[in-house]
Parts: C-alpha cells; sequence; structure tokens
C-alpha cells in the first residue's frame, strides 16, 4: 500500500534572498503564502538582488512576530532591525524595480532601513515592498486562472517531496539541507520526485495544480549558515536531473482557491497526474 503523502513543513521568505522562516501554517493568498516574498531589496538601478549575486544575503535571518518582521545576523549578533507590516507607515513613493523580465510597482519601506541593509550588506541597495494593488502576473504559458505572483521568481508555490532530497543526498559526499532550495510546501510519503508527476493535487481538500518544474541555481550551491559557496548540490543533480538543458528539482505550483490556511500534518492527495 501506498505510503500517505502527508505536508511536513512550511517555509515563508519574506524578503526575497534572505533566510527563510518555517511555520507551523499558512494562508493561501493569490501571490502565494502569506507574507511571502512581499519585501525585495533592489541595487541602485532598482534590479533586484539576491544571493545568486550576494551569498552574503544569507547571513540575514528573517523573523516573523505579531505587528512585523525581526532581521538579525548570523554571524554579527549585535545587528538587528525590526519592519512594521503596517505598510501605511512605509514611504509614498511608488518605484518601478525589474525583477527577471518583469517590471513591478513597488515602495520603498524606509530610507532609514534601506541604509541599514546597505551598511549591512555592503551594497547600496533599497527595501521594497509590494502593495496589495501591484499584479505580478506569472508566465503566461503556464497560467490557470489570470495568476499573479510575489516576487518569487516566478510562480507563487514551490512543492519538494524529502523522498527528493533524501535521493540527492544518497549521491553527496556531505548531505545538504531542504534550505538549499527554498521550498514553500514540503511533504513525507512518496517515491522520489513524486511532484514531477502531479498535476491536479488537494492539501486538507484544498486544490492546487502544478504548472511546471523547478530549474535550478547556483543559489542552492550557497551554504544558508555560513554564506560559503560550493559546487554541490548542483553539480551532482546535473548528472541525473538535466531536463532540456536545465536541471529540475521541485514542481511550481498554482492554488486554485485563495483565504485557506494550510498546516503541517495536512494530507495530501493526488488527483491527476501530468
Amino acid at each position: 500500500m501506498a505510503s500517505s503523502l502527508v505536508l511536513t513543513d512550511i517555509y515563508i521568505y519574506p524578503i526575497k534572498s534572505l533566510g527563510g522562516v518555517r511555520v507551523d501554517q499558512a494562508t493561501v493568498e493569490p501571490q502565494g503564502l502569506q507574507y511571502d516574498r512581499r519585501w525585495l531589496l533592489v541595487d541602485e538601478n532598482n534590479q533586484f538582488i539576491t544571493q545568486r549575486v550576494f551569498p552574503r544575503m544569507a547571513l540575514l535571518q528573517v523573523h516573523v512576530q505579531a505587528s512585523g518582521l525581526l532581521v538579525t545576523h548570523k554571524q554579527k549578533l549585535t545587528e538587528s532591525l525590526f519592519i512594521t507590516f503596517d505598510n501605511q507607515t512605509y514611504s509614498r513613493d511608488s518605484v518601478t524595480v525589474t525583477i527577471w523580465d518583469d517590471q513591478v510597482t513597488a515602495v520603498e519601506v524606509s530610507p532609514e532601513i534601506s541604509a541599514w541593509f546597505s551598511r549591512i550588506l555592503e551594497i547600496n541597495c533599497r527595501l521594497v515592498y509590494m502593495p496589495p494593488a501591484t499584479q505580478r502576473p506569472v508566465d503566461p504559458r503556464y497560467a490557470l486562472n489570470h495568476d499573479v505572483v510575489s516576487f518569487a521568481d516566478a510562480y507563487p508555490v514551490l512543492v519538494i517531496g524529502q523522498a527528493s532530497l533524501n535521493d540527492l543526498n544518497s549521491r553527496l559526499a556531505v548531505p545538504v539541507p531542504m534550505n538549499r532550495f527554498r521550498p514553500n510546501l514540503v511533504f513525507s510519503g512518496g517515491e522520489p520526485f513524486a511532484e514531477d508527476t502531479w498535476r491536479d493535487f488537494t492539501i486538507a481538500n484544498y486544490p492546487f495544480t502544478g504548472v511546471k518544474l523547478c530549474s535550478r541555481c547556483v543559489l542552492t550551491t550557497v551554504n544558508q549558515d555560513t554564506a560559503e559557496k560550493g559546487t554541490e548540490p548542483l553539480r551532482t543533480l546535473a548528472t541525473y536531473r538535466t531536463i532540456n538543458k536545465k536541471i529540475m528539482f521541485g514542481q511550481n505550483v498554482l492554488p486554485r482557491t485563495t483565504g485557506q490556511t494550510l498546516r503541517t500534518g495536512d494530507l495530501i492527495s493526488v488527483l491527476s497526474y501530468q
């Protein structure tokens, strides 16, 4: 008998490319999980910045508190910053930022907060927020119903099976943790890479659709505790997970309804396959 599919971990990344947060439950919104990648660091040309170029961003850890985000440094323990959820207090000046091929309307949180990130990261940068009115469409080739996305790379939700990571780690000299892949939802049960095959599925009876495998980049080679960059796991993944010249790990997913709350321990049922 096939093992049950169980949602074991939920992660959000409020500020794109900073340390992620494991939560026990999360509300599904049109752009993805609540608070997930609603904030973004941009350079002086308003281009998004990530660990791909600045691995030291991994050393900034975000903590979700009742009224906002606390950002701390994993090595400089005296450094911390609070960012309120009350976006009415943010600067009112809108700014057009570039993330991949998209031009997105955002607002700077505050000059003081931007100055803190610029000092800590040693990059001239600003922290911006995606207001609720901003609509960033997903790739129309994969959209199902005018779907939108936050500052995530391309899709609202990323799902990875624990068995997929276990399979990868069985091939590595030094195993890597799941945080290298920055998923939103991790599940137990099923065969390695079972998520590749999912089309329509439910989590706690709420519907989702898998639309596209997730192609991976050098960010997966950044140690999230030390910001050191290596060659693994990308080098090993390339030997057996290359499809159309891209290295795939995880499935991008669109929520079909919003407003529901997902909780760790929820059961997953697959209704149809790719």
